[in-house]
């Protein structure tokens, strides 16, 4: 078994020290042991804010310096999103920050999300990523990649991930499609699924939580509700073995379909 934690917060917009404190007051509670595996929102520290020129930061910044901190004080896996500068532009990237506070992993974004004017102010992501979380292979994805089930079959074909993490700001008006694409995602990957979603309002959006752990038959293990606070659930990794060898669907995946333009568009022949 291993151990994952799901922290809800209302994000204060563009107030990053309220927002480290609000975390360090949830850890607090949630008291999450040695190794565990705990997951922040998308952009936890400002909010889904456009304002790249104010608000994003350098690698080595302060919210992965505080994402540092905070994991290697509480001896866990500290997941958390945040806008951040690559040598091209601004990306909206996922960080791992291992027990000993080092940078484990990152992965910035694919699918921007244009109706809100991501794409005018981040630049896109071009690959999945994978870590490994004790025992546990683990992918990272932000909300918006959620709707596109490709993304995840690549990481399925290429890596087998036990266990995928979708971090999110998903608005209060979606919110079943929040969920049930959640479970779609787990169900077809056969893995495990936690997707980490904000509460409250930002100056465009109303955001009510959800947070939810799932296991790969698309149920829900924990759901955090839509106020502040957190979720745990204990992932049963020899269980996941068992039933992905009883029901081998990821090994009957055709090689190829996963890849990036690789599909052929029919032509209907004119008639005569």
């Amino acid at each position: 078994m291993v151990k994952v934690f799901a922290l809800q917060l209302d994000i204060a917009w563009e107030n990053k020290a309220a927002n480290y404190a609000k975390v360090t007051d949830l850890l607090a509670s949630a008291k999450p042991p040695a190794d565990s595996l705990v997951v922040l929102p998308e952009m936890f520290a400002t909010g889904f804010t456009m304002n790249t020129e104010n608000m994003a930061e350098p690698y080595g910044g302060e919210t992965e310096k505080f994402l540092s901190r905070t994991a290697k004080a509480h001896g866990v896996w500290l997941v958390g999103g945040v806008a951040a500068f690559g040598a091209n532009g601004a990306f909206n990237k996922a960080l791992v920050l291992s027990p000993s506070g080092e940078l484990a992993a990152y992965y910035a974004k694919q699918q921007l999300f244009t109706p809100g004017g991501e794409s005018e102010h981040y630049l896109p992501g071009v690959m999945p990523r994978v870590f490994q979380w004790q025992r546990c292979i683990t992918s990272l994805f932000v909300c918006y990649d959620l709707r596109f089930p490709e993304l995840f079959r690549e990481a399925a074909a290429a890596h087998r991930p036990e266990l995928f993490l979708v971090i999110a700001s998903w608005p209060e008006k979606r919110i079943l499609h929040w969920v049930r694409l959640l479970q779609a995602r787990a169900i077809e990957n056969q893995a495990y699924v936690v997707g980490v979603n904000r509460v409250g309002k930002d100056p465009y959006y109303t955001y009510v939580g959800r947070s939810l752990i799932i296991d790969p038959n698309g149920d829900i293990l924990a759901d955090a509700g839509e106020g502040e606070g957190w979720v745990s659930a204990d992932l049963d990794l020899e269980k996941l073995k068992q039933y992905r060898q009883g029901l081998p669907f990821l090994d009957d995946m055709q090689p190829g379909l996963q890849a990036k333009g690789t599909h052929k568009v029919l032509q209907r022949r004119p008639s005569s």
